[in-house]
């Protein structure tokens, strides 16, 4: 998007101020000549067009080549530029873990591909790019021998020929420039129909329609779903009731978060029907179902602007006294009293000037100034340290009560008391119940739980024990 919106649009810019103003201006040039040419004699001026065929079908090959790899060429283009991207970003991790000539390779093999791409796709290109830039500027080649013949049999006069060959020199240059621009247009067209592609994407359903469910239970119906082909979800189905604590489980990519992107609309549902209180959600505007629902995920975003301001998004009228509340609430006292400014100061480029922990207790106090019926924590303690952790809990605590609640957690043992826990497997609800029946009655959730148990009891050491513990 980054690329469309900026690149782009700036490549367009400079196309559509260049090449319609100055390819037209070329192109009446050659046209108001031969308008005169025609006038003074006609059987010369025909004469002078006898290369400009030629010249135009080498151009049209050359042209229709290059269009063929076109899609191949831009693609190469975005990888290397992904590929640069990748490399600055990931420095740190490379220089840490002593992985500069990996990451280098990978970086000059994206680039050598783009100039060997580059060079062969202009080697293909070239020799009907000499042909048409030979032919066409010579507009005389027929002329000057074919009209002295003409000359010398009396039907064409010498005053005109020397004057049409004179004309014939002002001809090719600006045909070749007018020309040149030809070749803008293929880029263009493709440029445009990107942007048209990603413009042109079908918004979300959803109608201008309040909420009016008739409570707060969800309701997933045969839901499946996809980001691009494959489906990452496959009919799910399951009831969360108003006003409990549920638990999404499962591995990693086993669909937990989609589940709850899907809540919150960010995407449409490929098959099934998604509902809040009997209400289809697409039967309703955006904005009245964020007004309902409050997300926490586990990587927020803050804008560089105040803190205050930041926490402020989850209510746009509430005071400060509001905003200073909620951010109480969600223990922010501890790191704002800390920094200079306070809850004034800037939160910089992404929220870079706090820690991730520190970013999560933001959006948590954005949840909390909300208040909104329905909250879903994705994975909402997972940059905490322990020290903090139980503050968070608290806070939570105190965010969640008389709340329909949705947690997507990898820490069993802070959901063991939900009301129900819904297990999920590659995309499918494998079973769901509470803590203990899912002990007896899932392999799945028995498999999860047997690696948090096993995993609480790691720890670091720094002599010999292998037991329980991790050394380093």
């Amino acid at each position: 998007m980054k690329k469309m919106f900026i690149d782009d649009i700036e490549t367009l810019e400079l196309l559509l101020a260049h090449a319609i103003p100055e390819g037209i201006g070329n192109l009446c040039i050659p046209i108001i000549i031969y308008v005169v040419m025609f006038t003074v004699d006609w059987k010369l001026a025909l004469l002078s067009l006898v290369t400009l065929p030629f010249g135009m079908l080498a151009m049209g090959i050359m042209f229709g080549i290059g269009g063929k790899q076109m899609d191949a060429y831009y693609g190469s283009a975005q990888k290397m530029n992904n590929t640069i991207i990748e490399y600055i970003n990931g420095m740190e991790v490379v220089k840490v873990f002593n992985r500069d000539g990996e990451s280098y390779k990978k970086f000059e093999k994206s680039v050598t591909n783009y100039r060997d791409f580059t060079l062969a796709w202009f080697k293909t290109c070239w020799p009907w790019m000499s042909i048409y830039s030979s032919l066409i500027p010579c507009i005389a080649f027929a002329t000057l021998p074919v009209g002295a013949y003409l000359v010398l049999q009396g039907y064409s006069t010498l005053s005109h020929l020397v004057l049409i060959l004179c004309l014939t020199f002002a001809i090719g240059g600006p045909i070749l420039r007018a020309m040149s621009f030809v070749g803008k247009f293929p880029q263009l067209s493709y440029k445009i129909e990107e942007l048209e592609k990603m413009m042109g994407a079908a918004p979300l359903i959803q109608t201008d329609d309040k909420f009016h469910g008739n409570d707060y239970s969800i309701d997933f119906k045969d839901v499946s779903f996809a980001y691009k082909e494959d489906d990452v979800l496959h009919n799910i189905s399951l009831h969360i009731q108003q006003g409990t604590m549920n638990a999404l489980v499962g591995e990693s990519g086993s669909g937990k978060s989609s589940l709850a992107k899907l809540l919150v609309h960010f995407y449409d549902v490929k098959n099934g029907i998604i509902s809040i209180g009997n209400q289809n959600i697409t039967k309703m505007s955006v904005e009245s179902l964020n007004e309902q629902i409050s997300y926490v995920s586990q990587e927020q975003f803050l804008f560089n602007m105040s803190l205050m301001e930041n926490i402020r998004l989850g209510k746009k009228n509430a005071s400060d006294e509001e905003v200073l509340e909620a951010s109480h609430k969600a223990q922010c006292d501890e790191f704002l009293n800390r920094i200079q400014g306070g809850i004034m100061a800037m939160a910089g480029d992404s929220g870079k000037q706090l820690s991730g922990g520190e970013r999560q207790r933001i959006s948590l106090a954005r949840a909390i100034l909300k208040d909104a019926p329905i909250i879903v924590l994705d994975e909402a303690t997972a940059f905490m340290d322990p020290e903090n952790e139980e503050k968070m809990n608290q806070a939570i605590a105190e965010v969640i009560k008389d709340k329909t609640v949705i947690v997507i957690a990898h820490r069993l043992h802070s959901i063991v008391n939900a009301d129900c826990i819904f297990v999920l497997k590659e995309g499918y609800l494998e079973d769901a119940g509470t803590h203990n029946e899912l002990l007896f009655s899932s392999k799945e959730y028995l498999k999860l739980w047997n690696i948090a148990q096993e995993s609480a009891k790691w720890h670091v050491s720094a002599g010999g024990e292998k037991n329980d513990s991790i050394n380093e």
